[in-house]
């Protein structure tokens, strides 16, 4: 059986990422980590791109943007949505989830999804700095998965 081997060699890579500006105090740990994993697994600074935007929401159609420009190897969605008192959570979690989840099986651009979904704060915060340094991870692996598999 001929196995493919995880390949965390980031070195050449193109990456975008869309962070949502609600809930800043995740969403930028969710960056600090994500951007930290993947300088660390051999990315450039500047082949790294950052587009915000307002919230969870809006992040497909920005990915959905990068990935039609052709000039990223990879994606990363970064984002918090907590829960709240209202049925909004629900929505918007899974309205996010199913946009992240089109925008890579409609381009081809595989897409890192480190929208957290949370009951609380806290919970947010606990997972910000591993979920952010996965989503680097993912990004990087898919790339090179989908290229040994070509």
């Amino acid at each position: 059986m001929k196995e493919i081997e995880k390949n965390l060699n980031g070195a050449g890579m193109r990456i975008g990422i869309v962070q949502s500006r609600f809930n800043t105090t995740v969403c930028e740990g969710l960056l600090a980590a994500c951007r930290a994993q993947l300088v660390k697994l051999g990315v450039r600074e500047d082949a790294i791109t950052l587009a915000t935007v307002p919230g969870a929401l809006e992040i497909p159609l920005v990915l959905q943007t990068m990935a039609q420009s052709k000039k990223f190897d990879a994606l990363i969605a970064l984002g918090a949505v907590i829960r709240g008192d209202t049925y909004h959570f629900e929505v918007v979690s899974n309205e996010s989830a199913r946009g992240v989840g089109e925008v890579q099986l409609h381009s081809g651009v595989p897409v890192a999804n480190a929208i957290l979904t949370t009951d609380t704060d806290e919970q947010a915060e606990v997972r910000m700095n591993v979920k952010g340094a996965e989503a680097a991870e993912v990004a990087i692996e898919m790339v090179n998965l989908l290229k040994a598999l070509a």
